[in-house]
């Protein structure tokens, strides 16, 4: 029996569902696209600042690391928990919402001194700024697991699996559309108003972009009055897909994990590929701006430039690894990014041997370093959701994201500690390792493809 979404049909004829579809594909895509950017805005506006913060407070590497180490801990587990919520709840609600949140402590992290001198004045206790910095980018962190979570629930629900990967990738590049925006733009904010206007500008912007998410995002096919994906496209349903636990579209707890998470063995080696590639995507996400200024001697703007080289070459990355794996490879994601991996440890190499008084060998090298790290970003992502099923996708990819974001622990304070230590030439050796660990697991799903085929 149809549900009272499902009975307001608005396609009768197959033509007509074909243009529905059309219609909410291309809407979603653009508002993926547009909304997933600017939760980066009010994300990589920390790094940005981090230098300017560095220098005001007199703050060691390690202890800013621990900030950037905080964030991932509790993202990875908001964005888990987030997962299982997704596959259950409308998604237009959850991720709109997050945005708006993640804005609001983007403020208050641009406010942490001005917290710290309330506490100390009013409340007589004695509290460091950076005490208040972390607490707040943890809670941002905790908000910003609300963004990728719906939108692996749509995509899997929206796009069958010829086409998952390259319209994966598309939409992936959301990370570089808002990361390059900051970069550049933050920078500029920085030198010229200060390092609160890092947080405070993003905010304002992020809280717009928040109501546009509500207003142009859907939840599933058949909550638009649609066939489910399986039953337009003639897809074959995986073994454990076919039962439907509910008549809208959402699986229930007992489904999601026992028939889809725990004994999904090549899910669980993604998750381990993923958490050994996070370490090394974290580690320039993060340190990139303060590794160029102090190891190579760059400003403030030109490290910022340099770095939105390696994310704009991520853009292309993950559309080109997506199109690669839907048309040549046949869906194996895991051999497209056993490729890239392998090419990535070379150029991690050459980086590490590379001339300390040269900016633009570091900046042509970071770019193809950032091209061979987002292409396995992006697919894992693919390859977790696609082992989980259309059922589970949402928990699925959120358990991939825990382990990618448990791999960001060691490129904050890891990485921190390390350069505290024993200098920069290390954490990239330390990189190394972890590119070659990532390597590994994915050469042991070299064959997996997704359980459905059309």
């Amino acid at each position: 029996m149809a549900t009272k979404k499902q009975s307001k049909k608005c396609c009768i004829s197959e033509s007509q569902i074909d243009a529905c579809y059309t219609y909410w594909r291309i809407r979603l895509l653009y508002t993926l696209i547009i909304g997933y950017a600017a939760f980066y805005l009010v994300r990589q506006n920390m790094q940005i600042a981090a230098p300017l913060m560095l220098k005001e407070f007199g703050y060691s590497k390690t202890q800013v690391g621990w900030i950037f180490s905080a964030f991932p801990i509790i993202y990875g587990v908001g964005k888990f928990v987030s997962g299982i919520f997704c596959d259950r709840v409308n998604v237009r609600y959850y991720m709109a919402g997050g945005l708006l949140l993640a804005a609001m402590t983007s403020v208050f992290i641009g406010f942490s001194d001005n917290i710290s001198g309330f506490f100390f004045h009013f409340l007589h206790v004695s509290a460091s700024p950076i005490f208040f910095i972390a607490v707040f980018y943890s809670l941002n962190g905790l908000f910003q697991s609300a963004g990728w979570p719906p939108i692996a629930r749509l995509m899997t629900n929206w796009f069958s699996p010829k086409q998952l990967g390259t319209y994966w990738g598309i939409v992936n590049a959301s990370h570089q559309v808002g990361s390059v925006t900051i970069l550049i733009g933050g920078a500029w904010l920085g030198q010229h108003y200060g390092w609160k206007t890092i947080f405070f500008i993003p905010a304002v912007v992020c809280v717009f972009f928040s109501f546009f998410l509500f207003n142009r995002l859907c939840d599933t096919p058949e909550s638009e009055g649609l066939p489910p994906l399986h039953v337009k496209e003639g897809i074959a349903l995986g073994k454990g897909e076919k039962a439907c636990s509910n008549e809208d579209g959402h699986a229930s707890f007992s489904e999601i994990f026992f028939q889809h998470i725990l004994p999904n063995r090549a899910l669980w080696l993604v998750c381990w590929a993923n958490f050994f590639l996070y370490v090394v995507r974290m580690g320039f996400f993060n340190w990139a701006p303060t590794f160029l200024q102090e190891a190579r001697g760059s400003s403030a703007i030109g490290s910022s430039f340099q770095t939105a080289f390696f994310e704009i070459f991520g853009l292309f990355s993950g559309i080109v690894a997506g199109y690669i794996s839907d048309r040549w490879a046949g869906g194996r994601r895991n051999a497209v990014c056993s490729v890239f991996m392998a090419i990535l440890i070379v150029c991690l190499f050459l980086f590490w041997q590379s001339p300390t008084d040269h900016p633009a060998c570091d900046t042509i090298l970071l770019s193809i370093i950032g091209f061979f790290v987002y292409g396995p970003q992006t697919l894992a992502g693919v390859a977790g959701a696609e082992f989980g099923s259309t059922r589970a996708a949402a928990t699925a990819n959120g358990l991939t994201g825990l382990f990618g974001s448990l791999g960001a622990i060691f490129s904050g304070f890891g990485v921190g500690l390390i350069t505290d230590h024993f200098g920069w030439n290390y954490a990239i050796l330390f990189y190394i390792f972890c590119a070659t660990a990532s390597l590994f697991f994915f050469m042991f799903n070299w064959s997996q493809t997704s359980q459905r085929t059309s």
